[in-house]
């Protein structure tokens, strides 16, 4: 594929998700001009509707082959790929998981090692066996700098060497690892060398196993090629699910349902066109935003598909109920031990079914057929489900409740027999019968082979879990509470210190708001002051704050160098420490631009040498702002004049001066606050993410994509950046200012 169709699909599928915008929960990026969007498929593009009622089915069905054979002639479809011996483990991944490199279970910045057993064994315990996990190490921290998508990757913690030491660990526990790529990262640093090119050698020389295209429902033919030329072929899982001839190469992928937030799924489920022209395409299922995963699991159940667990998104955290948790354990055990089964050529949706609201897809082999059941009533449902041929030595396994239907004699209903899982024989038919909980599952298995060891097994392990039901499992959602890191305080100053000015004394009302691409005004987005019971997008609070000194410019180069002499200060995690400068000096003329590559902890190390500390956000908001809440520290308008132009390009410019823009100074005096460099002010944390609050937008901004890192110059607008390493966390955008207590 030539480069410019590249970008034509990028432009067309990068904005997919996009549908939130129309959705009123979850807008992002509210500055894009949303007549230009292209419309996004409908459910109707991706899935049939079911049969109206169950005297069309069969009409239904045939409908359904008839299309099946005209597309895929329409589509020259070749299925060699899924005969593949060495892709084969793509049609046993029915548990996925996001891992956002950010994730406090993930890497340990204090032992600086990944904990992947330990990420495992929490997840393990909530959502079952995990076949395979996504690392996350892109959005929303991508274009920070002018690193790319590559470069993020081999600047994770422990570089090459280290991201194959954990993904071989991932591997002894069974577990294979995708990475992400990004289409839409065209505006940070050129490769030189075509992604498909780039991301195959870098997981071949890692061990990863697959690619999962963010935006992309078409993954283009060159990374299936380019993986396969270097002897280490990618699964490859676009976002979206596939619409078109990439069906041939694309293993897997996922059914993101983002787009189609806050719509109406059917009552009668509907039936998935990909899974339906190729049924050994594994496809996992995933709902990020929907609390009550009912709709999406009982779809992916009825299709026979995965589902791809979501928690951490981007920094907050949307975990899953433990009904829902609970649901994707005990439905992906069952699928995955009938994965022959949920691949069959033959598999039939929609199959007869006694009970209304209740419905079944069968799934044949020659040795045994699957039933999967889905109650869509708001009530449970007892008594008959099913009428199915019977033949001697037939034995039907209830494996919802995991234990095989003994036969009863047709008159025992009227002797007052209670109503139990059973059969009934009567010539060549069985009537099945056994409760599904309200919008509940069920699973029948017919076979006439003797049990298996897998068999029974998951009887075992079915019969103790369904001893509690689904339904008791709480369907509540809650944030999770997040505190702020202690700043301590400074001895306090009786005059200003050199090179900085006072801030009196003050009632300050305090209004920001986070400027995240995605999560709405969702409960848990962006962060939480230590006065607010949960975090939230939004923040007003009127605050007394003390007088202090604040830094008259951000700390310069010359300042840093001045500080490595005294202290011989140098990081244990020094990946990434001053990378600009070279054999421990700033470049030539850099002496009056702010230092950057400094992480948090190295901030505080020099703040705490200068008898100094870093400034509470508040502290640097008011010390910006005054007490008139105008919107930038030179006024109410953006003032072209009073800092440096947005750098779009695709290298970044070297900074400006922390003294290039006086015009750009508060009511105060304090210089370069906005437009040249992020400035490091609080630390957040939760159990799952750290994350500070940076203030000051940079004026790197890539160009090409609305999901790259944003920036604000408003000062009622702040950035939340994730915390994973100081060697990961460091920036060439990311700088300091200190203060100091004022007596």
């Amino acid at each position: 594929m030539k480069r410019s169709a590249i970008i034509s699909l990028l432009i067309l599928f990068a904005v997919l998700v996009h549908s939130d915008e129309w959705k009123a929960r979850h807008p992002l990026a509210p500055n894009v001009d949303l007549k230009s969007l292209p419309e996004v498929p409908g459910m109707n593009e991706v899935f049939f509707p079911g049969p109206q009622s169950p005297r069309e089915t069969h009409a239904w069905l045939e409908r359904l082959k008839s299309w099946r054979t005209e597309r895929l002639n329409q589509l020259h479809y070749n299925d060699a790929e899924y005969s593949r011996p060495e892709l084969a483990w793509t049609q046993h991944i029915f548990s996925q998981v996001q891992l956002l490199i950010w994730d406090r279970s993930f890497y340990d910045p204090e032992k600086r090692e990944y904990t992947v057993d330990k990420f495992l064994t929490e997840t393990e315990s909530r959502l079952g066996p995990i076949d395979a996990v996504l690392i996350w190490h892109v959005y929303p921290d991508l274009g920070v700098d002018d690193r790319n998508q590559f470069d993020l990757l081999r600047d994770l913690p422990g570089g090459i060497p280290g991201l194959r030491q954990m993904v071989q660990t991932f591997h002894r526990r069974g577990v294979k690892i995708f990475f992400p790529d990004i289409a839409w990262d065209t505006g940070t640093r050129d490769e030189n060398s075509p992604p498909w090119t780039a991301l195959s050698h870098l997981l071949k020389e890692i061990d990863a196993d697959g690619i999962n295209f963010d935006t992309l429902e078409s993954v283009p033919a060159q990374f299936r090629q380019a993986s396969d030329a270097i002897a280490h072929p990618l699964a490859l899982e676009p976002q979206f699910d596939i619409r078109d001839e990439s069906l041939a190469w694309s293993n897997l992928g996922w059914n993101d349902w983002v787009t189609w937030e806050g719509a109406q799924y059917p009552f009668v489920p509907m039936v998935s066109k990909s899974k339906w022209l190729e049924p050994r395409h594994m496809v996992n299922v995933t709902d990020r935003f929907t609390r009550d995963k009912t709709d999406s699991l009982q779809h992916a159940f009825f299709n026979g598909q995965g589902f791809a667990t979501l928690e951490n998104l981007w920094g907050f955290w949307y975990g899953m109920t433990p009904h829902d948790a609970e649901a994707v354990l005990r439905l992906t055990r069952i699928e995955r031990t009938f994965a022959e089964n949920l691949r069959s050529p033959d598999w039939h949706p929609h199959v007869e079914t006694l009970q209304s609201g209740v419905f079944a897809t069968r799934f044949p082999t020659s040795a045994s057929t699957l039933w999967t059941l889905v109650n869509r009533n708001e009530f449970a449902v007892e008594g008959e489900q099913l009428r199915l041929p019977y033949r001697s030595g037939q034995h039907f396994y209830d494996l919802w409740h995991g234990t095989e239907l003994t036969n009863i004699k047709k008159d025992d209903g009227a002797t007052g027999v209670p109503a139990r899982p059973h059969i009934l024989i009567t010539g060549n038919e069985a009537t099945l019968s056994f409760p599904v909980e309200p919008l509940g599952f069920a699973a029948v298995l017919a076979t006439g082979q003797p049990l298996s060891a897998h068999l029974k097994d998951l009887l075992a392990f079915m019969a103790r879990r369904s001893e509690r039901p689904l339904s008791n499992y709480s369907k509540d959602w809650k944030p999770i509470p997040q505190t702020m890191v202690e700043i301590a305080a400074t001895k306090p100053a009786t005059s200003p210190p050199q090179g900085m000015l006072r801030i009196p004394e003050a009632d300050y009302d305090f209004h920001v708001r986070g400027i995240e691409i995605e999560g709405g005004n969702d409960p848990g987005v962006d962060i939480q002051y230590p006065w607010e019971d949960s975090p939230r997008r939004s923040h007003h609070h009127r605050l007394h704050i003390a007088a202090f000194y604040v830094d008259r410019t951000p700390v310069t180069n010359a300042e840093f160098k001045r500080f490595l002499d005294a202290t011989r200060y140098h990081p244990k995690d020094d990946h990434n420490f001053l990378r600009h400068w070279k054999n421990g000096a700033y470049p030539e003329g850099w002496e009056d631009k702010p230092v950057t590559w400094v992480s948090m902890e190295d901030a505080r190390v020099y703040a705490a040498w200068a008898g100094k500390r870093l400034p509470h956000e508040w502290e640097w908001q008011y010390a910006a702002q005054s007490t008139d809440g105008r919107l930038y520290p030179w006024g109410k308008e953006i003032n072209s004049q009073a800092l440096p132009p947005p750098d779009h390009g695709r290298r970044m410019r070297p900074l400006a001066n922390v003294d290039a823009f006086p015009q750009g100074a508060c009511p105060f005096g304090v210089l370069d606050l906005e437009g040249n460099i992020s400035q490091w002010t609080d630390e957040y944390r939760d159990p799952h993410t750290r994350a500070a609050i940076i203030r000051g937008g940079a004026a790197y901004q890539p160009a090409g994509s609305v999901w790259y890192f944003p920036q604000t110059y408003r000062l009622d607008e702040h950035q939340k950046y994730l915390l994973m390493s100081p060697g990961r966390d460091r920036a060439a955008t990311i700088g300091f200012r200190c203060v100091v207590d004022a007596r």
